[in-house]
């Protein structure tokens, strides 16, 4: 007698299916969201990452027999790299209970991140762009995938940030992910409901969240006046940037990562903006931009990145 698969038969499953699609998954710790594989604070510089750390997005994977081995070891859910599988997904998410529209999206028939997205394709005279891949979220939201455009590498954006489409929207391409199909949360399944080939990104859709364009020369750092910063801070930020520039091949978005850490860290307590950690950052990037180790977008999102990481834990100068 047969007996029904078992949820990890069928994480398996869809792992495997989402790879024979051309999207290249990893593990997510069971029932949530979030990346299973370590980060870099517990990295122990072997087996994959022997020559440098690799976060999730480096390793994911479509190799079917890596897959098995990772999903034999527990019942992970599935994240798909959206950058590495060609794909932009615009997540439209609902509004938490009692949570209503700001500014400028509290209109007459707008609820919702599905709402927003058919108002800006009002706006721009464009379809509402639904015709694609649907996958269902266990929150009652929408994942909408579609193919990546060639010619510019977009990144994630998140509601109304920077060039984030609006309230309730948030897009995952370059440096991002999505949760796949088949996976599970609280008990509840993320659900495809419209299987086709991912459409192209719109081109309306592609200007909007087109980055803005970088500078085509170094930046220069911010330099405070004499006197406006402690040895001690002026050796951590010359040590950063020095770690950055120094930073071996194969290690060199690593290093830069890790910089934008420290020095995030201090910008949330204070001892530094923001502006001042990216601007030397940047600069320190630019010897590697210029020789194609990474691109300048991809330099500015592991920098964001890494100020994203260094604001959850403040550190302050005495």
């Amino acid at each position: 007698m047969s007996t029904a698969p078992s949820t990890q038969e069928l994480l398996l499953a869809a792992a495997l299916e989402a790879a024979g699609r051309g999207w290249h998954v990893f593990p997510l710790a069971a029932n949530t969201k979030r990346p299973a594989l370590h980060g870099f604070d517990t990295c122990t510089r072997t087996g994959a990452c022997a020559g440098g750390h690799l976060g999730w997005e480096r390793r994911a994977t479509t190799d079917p027999d890596r897959i098995r081995a990772a999903w034999a070891a527990g019942r992970y859910n599935i994240g798909i790299a959206t950058g590495p599988s060609g794909l932009v997904v615009i997540d439209l998410d609902m509004p938490q209970l009692g949570q209503t529209p700001p500014d400028p999206w509290n209109q007459d028939g707008v609820h919702d991140g599905q709402d927003v997205l058919a108002l800006l394709a009002e706006q721009a005279g464009q379809p509402i762009p639904a015709d694609t891949l649907t996958v269902t979220t266990p929150g009652g939201g929408v994942h909408l995938y579609f193919a990546a455009p060639a010619e510019v590498e977009l990144r994630n954006t998140e509601g109304d940030k920077g060039r984030g489409l609006g309230w309730k929207i948030d897009t995952r391409a370059h440096g991002g992910y999505v949760v796949a199909p088949g996976s599970l949360v609280d008990g509840r399944g993320y659900t495809l409901t419209d299987d086709q080939t991912p459409a192209p990104l719109p081109g309306w859709l592609v200007k909007r969240l087109r980055p803005a364009p970088l500078p085509a020369t170094p930046p220069t750092p911010i330099r405070p006046a004499a006197g406006q910063r402690s040895r001690y801070l002026n050796a951590a930020v010359t040590a950063e940037a020095q770690r950055v520039t120094d930073a071996p091949k194969g290690q060199r978005n690593a290093c830069l990562y890790v910089a934008a850490v420290a020095l995030g860290q201090l910008a949330a307590g204070g001892a530094l903006t923001e502006d001042e950690v990216i601007n030397e950052l940047f600069a320190a990037a630019w010897k590697h931009v210029a020789v194609g180790a990474y691109s300048q977008q991809q330099a500015m999102a592991t920098i964001r990145s890494g100020l994203d990481a260094g604001r959850k834990r403040p550190r302050q100068v005495a």
